[in-house]
């Protein structure tokens, strides 16, 4: 398909937006660097499901339909940007490679980078929970918004406008400069959130191997208790994996449970 050629939405896409949430949501294009012709695509982008199963209004539409295609295009422009500029590099390290870089931890920090939570619509209890600051959600809207924007200016606008955001990130990843996810940071906010202290701390436990090539292993102790154990070549690189493990176990609702 030509990348200009204009396509067809469903209905539910036409429908006017309020002058209110308009304005707001031509600031955040403005800050974009975007246009988009049709603003009802780009508020369903950003509008969770909380907010209409909280007002019981079937009408109300939100944004996983649109998260489903964003995550396509993301993979998509991504595997293309690499496929072409790293040429030496085999199809398994290329599929690792586009793994890094298309994560949850790589698209909250875009997310945050942008104030997407500031334009969130989601349900009272949702939001005094912290939604707008979840990874999960931003990183889930992330990628919504971009398949609204792609919808609305085609495929080349949305490959233009996600390089203009990560194409730096996704060079230093490819030459090894750069492990993608700030676990370390999303751990402090999630324990923040849950208990209003920082109680997280980080502990070399022991390393293996010769000087000129050491494994550092560290653990993550929240609250005094273990939780993750991460290894890697440095320090910071071996607390960001216990941070991994310990987020992976509070997303799987072990969070009494200590790392073994």
């Amino acid at each position: 398909m030509n990348p200009k050629t204009k396509m067809t939405v469903p209905d539910i896409y036409s429908e006017p937006v309020g002058e209110k949430r308009k304005a707001a949501l031509e600031t955040l294009c403005r800050s974009l660097g975007i246009q988009m012709r049709n603003y009802r695509l780009l508020d369903i982008a950003l509008t969770h499901s909380s907010y209409a199963h909280e007002r019981h209004q079937t009408h109300l539409h939100y944004n996983e339909r649109l998260e489903f295609l964003g995550d396509s295009v993301l993979s998509l422009i991504v595997s293309t940007y690499i496929f072409r500029n790293y040429r030496h590099f085999n199809e398994g390290r290329l599929t690792k490679l586009r793994a890094q870089v298309v994560c949850e931890a790589s698209l909250y920090l875009l997310a945050k980078q942008i104030h997407l939570g500031d334009y969130l619509l989601m349900g009272r209890g949702e939001e005094h929970g912290g939604g707008q600051y979840r990874p999960s959600i931003l990183a889930d809207a992330f990628e919504a918004v971009l398949g609204a924007y792609y919808l609305d200016q085609g495929l080349a606008a949305a490959e233009t406008y996600l390089l203009g955001l990560m194409e730096q990130e996704i060079i230093d990843v490819c030459n090894g400069k750069l492990m993608v996810g700030d676990y370390k940071t999303m751990l402090q906010e999630h324990v923040q959130k849950q208990s209003g202290e920082d109680g997280v701390r980080y502990e070399l436990l022991g390393y293996e191997g010769p000087e000129h090539n050491r494994v550092f292993e560290s653990g993550v102790y929240i609250e005094g208790t273990l939780m993750g154990k991460g290894k890697g070549r440095t320090k910071k690189e071996s607390e960001q994996h216990a941070a991994q493990e310990a987020l992976e176990m509070f997303r799987a609702g072990n969070s009494g449970k200590q790392a073994e």
